[in-house]
């Protein structure tokens, strides 16, 4: 961020701020079943649902109580305040003790926040980002007067309110989907009304994308829009941007994406293998990258909503999961495994009704989706602002 002199603002390095203790090095002899949790960056990430626990003693500077703001700094970076009980501090988190500046922690968790990204776009190397604590401490930050942190606390408190208003009632939809599913068809894992099986296989042409930076064997004479695993989210598409890529009609022809057609990211967080969606035409004469399956349907033995919902749901996850690939947290599929994908098979006619009344419930979806869009781009440019001065002029 900009750090020059703003509305007489104090100027001052971020270890001048306050005291940043770092966690404890755990080793996995130290785990236990029982005593306080050790939190681990994947625990406030939500990347791993797994905790572990301390029985002894270390330290009280090692005790995260209810309140702490934590700080990660290596791998992914992020601020996060801490609403569990008392737990211990892990290794590659800091702990903030503000006993140098008095700072409002709303404020200085909005702040850190921004400082963090800046700070992890500089950071060279390898895709796994890792701040020194040299340059954490030497990190130049704006220090405003009490008064002017809680004013901006407070309208960056009612935006981020209203975003997340927005996230919760798209959580809401989704989770009313999978409930709709299961209501119709049972828990696919159980299988509880028999339904038949037939493999993906079968019934679908499953094809990978085009590779970017590939060698073309003609001339290149388009600039061809394609999803990237970006695009492809968990039941919808996020189509804020649109990458393109040089090609060929033959590129058209070969990977043209048509209505139907079922996207599926070939990996990333474990928690999420079998992620995507139904592709609706909404671009024309698009393309898929090489990490994205198209799946399309061959026969109408089955319906894209249906397959989507059941390839993203708990049913899918294990099958993928347990077939898949997984290296320091990311887990991938691949095709042969994806064509092996066992499909449960319910009359044609519930899965046309199901297709009718989760197309009602996506239809509103949409509208929290660019609802959150607007509260996202709202809160981005306040925050962009308020370390400016701007918004206590």
């Amino acid at each position: 961020m900009d750090v020059t002199k703003l509305n007489d603002w104090e100027i001052i390095n971020l270890g001048d701020a306050a005291t940043f203790i770092n966690g404890y090095a755990f080793k996995p002899t130290d785990w236990s079943s029982n005593g306080l949790e050790i939190i681990r960056i994947q625990n406030l990430t939500k990347g791993s649902s797994d905790i572990n626990y301390f029985s002894g003693e270390i330290g009280d500077r090692y005790k995260v109580k209810y309140g702490d703001l934590l700080i990660s700094w290596s791998a992914t970076l992020g601020i996060y305040l801490w609403k569990g009980e008392d737990a211990w501090l892990n290794q590659h988190l800091f702990k903030v003790v503000f006993d140098k500046k008095e700072f409002d922690k709303q404020f200085f968790k909005y702040l850190i926040g921004t400082s963090l990204n800046e700070m992890g776009r500089e950071t060279h190397g390898s895709t796994m980002k890792h701040i020194t604590k040299v340059k954490f401490d030497r990190f130049k930050i704006p220090y405003p007067p009490l008064p002017e942190q809680q004013k901006i606390a407070s309208i960056l408190n009612a935006a981020d309110n209203l975003r997340q208003k927005d996230q919760q009632l798209i959580e809401k939809y989704t989770a009313l989907s999978q409930s709709l599913f299961l209501e119709m068809f049972g828990d696919p894992v159980s299988n509880p009304m028999g339904w038949d099986k037939i493999e993906l296989e079968e019934i679908a042409d499953i094809v990978s994308g085009v590779t970017k930076g590939r060698k073309l064997k003609s001339k290149a004479n388009l600039n061809i829009p394609y999803m990237r695993v970006a695009n492809v989210q968990d039941g919808h598409l996020n189509l804020q941007e649109i990458k393109t890529i040089p090609g060929t009609e033959e590129d058209i022809q070969k990977f043209g994406l048509h209505k139907g057609d079922i996207l599926l990211t070939e990996g990333g967080d474990p928690d999420k293998l079998g992620r995507g969606t139904v592709w609706n035409d909404e671009i024309e004469n698009c393309i898929h990258q090489n990490h994205i399956f198209r799946v399309r349907l061959l026969c109408n033995k089955s319906t894209p909503i249906y397959l989507s919902k059941l390839c993203g749901s708990e049913y899918g996850k294990r099958y993928f999961l347990k077939l898949g690939k997984q290296t320091t947290g990311i887990a991938s599929i691949n095709k042969t495994q994806l064509r092996k994908f066992p499909v449960l098979r319910p009359p044609i006619n519930l899965q046309n009704q199901y297709a009718e009344r989760i197309l009602a419930i996506e239809a509103q979806k949409q509208l929290a989706l660019a609802g959150l869009e607007k509260s996202e781009a709202l809160f981005n440019s306040l925050l962009q602002r308020a370390f400016k001065g701007e918004l206590t002029v």
